[in-house]
């Protein structure tokens, strides 16, 4: 068929009583326990006690991690990061972003399985659901039973479980930009501000819903992730993988060899799938849907010690292996993003440490390049932007350094700084014009702290003077 030929279209009706969208059914998903689900029970507990906790935390006689918008300052275990310092959080951003593709290079979706929120507190409201309903049969079957006292006090103590979590993970969030030892006691007596309440409402909704209800569908439809994770696997990636060669052909029950075909291992009892957070079939292969999760491999492997057959049917494995070829560990992909991990490591680690808590910035009179006094003095008005950056009051000196018949007037030498605040100096330069002039119009203004002799800071401007 040439381009200019047309497919013909044909409208078929569809039939009556077909809706055009299918109605989800919620995911019943089966308890299971392991190795693997010890992990993860580990990585997101450790996940949850950090979040709810480290806005508690006191450094200092402080909140420890607090942004204060208003003041627009964060504070991070006694570091203050301002608007000035947004180079830190490009570079904690890349850092992240590299090592998420790294940990996906070597070991897929680690990530979603074992810390991503979503996942976390989805986890998290299944315990909830799993305490008040039951496993997944139960749930099943109160969800098929008409209304009754025993449905409705369940599922009030699993809404009102869930309830309560969601509105501890609202007040915790706003905790991190509003002094939580504060925020706690006035929203229980109801004189939290009109932003905080609505700030606390709405990751509350938002977290009863996403990890009440909408669940697997974050990953499945919301999550970017999960459709662009596929660009960064390769064969030599670690996988959760079904080993068809050993576990097919299928046998629904006990393992039984029929005929001239030997059964595989697979006994078809469909647990990998009752257990899946996400509702597909592992067997299938590789799905975008997949968050690495493991469930499977513990079901399955508790599964092949009841019928006595190896474990490691389902496993973490390579698509190399699982075909029998070579697989190796130091790929190209993976040695470039290390590197650029590393080195991105290293750079933030040393932007860090030489990061000076002071800032100076110098402005010139934009109305007045110079004046000339009744004496013939000519004069130079600046004023200086000085930033405490740290948390602790600071003494400083201000001198000027430049051609000496240059003489700095109209300062304050010395001046006092509480931590974390600002201050705006006015700033006079004077040249006596029957002296020789200046041997260059550059001239450096420079504040050094008292108390920590090693604090300091230079910057430079230009003294102008008639020509």
């Amino acid at each position: 068929m040439t381009q200019r030929e047309r497919i013909p279209v044909q409208q078929v009706p569809a039939a009556a009583g077909t809706a055009l969208y299918a109605r989800r059914e919620p995911i019943q998903v089966r308890h299971v326990t392991g190795l693997y689900q010890r992990l993860r029970d580990l990585g997101m507990g450790g996940s949850l006690a950090l979040y709810f906790l480290l806005p508690w935390a006191q450094y200092d006689g402080r909140q420890a991690v607090l942004f204060d918008l208003p003041q627009r300052r964060f504070d991070i275990f006694g570091l203050s990061f301002w608007p000035q310092d947004f180079l830190f959080l490009a570079w904690a951003l890349m850092l992240a972003a590299f090592a998420l593709f790294f940990f996906t290079v070597l070991a897929g979706r680690v990530y979603c399985g074992y810390v991503c929120p979503q996942t976390t507190w989805t986890r998290l409201f299944s315990a909830i659901e799993r305490w008040s309903e039951g496993d997944r049969h139960p749930r099943q079957k109160l969800a098929a039973a008409p209304w009754s006292p025993s449905k409705l006090l369940r599922r009030a103590a699993k809404h009102s479980g869930w309830l309560a979590v969601a509105v501890a993970t609202g007040l915790t969030f706003v905790g991190y930009f509003t002094p939580v030892r504060e925020l706690v006691p006035a929203f229980f007596a109801g004189h939290v501000g009109g932003w905080a309440l609505f700030w606390i409402g709405f990751f509350t909704v938002a977290t009863y819903g996403n990890a009440g209800f909408m669940r697997e569908q974050v990953c499945l439809y919301m999550c970017p992730y999960a459709r662009f994770q596929s660009v960064m696997f390769d064969a030599d990636t670690l996988i959760v993988s079904y080993d068809t060669a050993r576990g097919e052909p299928r046998r629904r029950g006990a393992r039984k060899d029929t005929g001239t075909t030997p059964a595989g291992d697979c006994i078809d009892c469909n647990l990998c799938v009752q257990v899946c957070p996400t509702g597909i079939d592992i067997r299938d292969g590789l799905q975008y849907a997949c968050i690495t999760c493991a469930a499977c491999i513990d079901a399955c492997d508790d599964v092949m010690q009841r019928v006595s057959r190896p474990t490691g049917l389902i496993r973490y494995t390579t698509e190399h292996a699982l075909a029998g070829a070579r697989q190796t560990l130091l790929r190209p992909r993976l040695i470039g993003y290390g590197i650029v991990l590393a080195a991105l490591s290293l750079l933030f680690v040393w932007q860090l440490v030489d990061r000076v808590p002071l800032q100076l910035d110098v402005l010139r009179d934009r109305h007045q390049l110079y004046r000339v006094t009744s004496d013939g003095f000519v004069e130079n008005s600046y004023r200086l932007e000085v930033l405490n950056k740290s948390q602790t009051p600071q003494r400083y000196r201000l001198t000027l350094e430049g051609p000496d018949v240059l003489t700095l007037i109209a300062a304050p030498i010395e001046f006092s700084m509480d931590g974390g605040t600002h201050r705006a100096l006015p700033v006079t330069v004077r040249y006596d014009p029957y002296q020789d002039p200046p041997a260059s119009n550059s001239i450096w203004f420079r504040v050094q702290s008292l108390d920590d002799p090693t604090l300091e800071v230079r910057h430079e401007s230009r003294f102008i003077t008639p020509q």
